[in-house]
């Protein structure tokens, strides 16, 4: 299944079945010494909402039984607008292309509230072979279980 992503004045607009959402408030402990969520911190939500969606989509059970996992080679991340302690974040993650060993994933991290967009990123995985560390292609599988949302409008 394909998708397309709409963008209206700085906020996001889409309804499909291929985009993974989570809704959370900002801990205090995510916020540093300039007051508002840290940078870092977004990295490690990009990752953790990817694991649950997999998980959420059958993807991590059937990587097990494959004895692969994936990698992550390269992060994007653009920071838009802060976040504070006891915002409402909604965050969505889907999956923009499968090549080979790799894919594509996108996330939007949103103002509940506003529905400002705060951080856009973007995580560029490889399906690795777990024994022994190397690339392997994804299998038809694991691709499956993942629908595609093009982005028309570029990252």
């Amino acid at each position: 299944m394909s998708s397309t992503l709409l963008r209206t004045a700085g906020t996001v607009e889409v309804d499909s079945e291929a985009i993974y959402r989570e809704e959370f408030l900002v801990p205090r402990d995510a916020v540093d010494a300039n007051g508002h969520v840290n940078n870092v911190v977004y990295l490690r939500w990009m990752q953790d909402v990817a694991i649950r969606h997999s998980d959420a989509a059958g993807v991590t059970a059937a990587m097990q039984a494959l004895d692969a996992t994936w990698v992550v080679r390269s992060h994007h991340v653009e920071y838009l607008t802060p976040a504070f302690a006891d915002d409402r974040i909604a965050v969505s993650t889907w999956v923009v292309h499968f090549r080979r060993v790799r894919s594509l994933r996108r996330y939007w991290f949103v103002n509940a509230s506003t529905g400002k967009v705060l951080v856009r990123g973007e995580t560029d995985w490889v399906f690795v072979d777990r024994a022994s560390g190397r690339p392997r292609s994804v299998p038809a599988d694991i691709m499956r279980r993942f629908p595609i949302l093009t982005d028309d409008a570029g990252f």
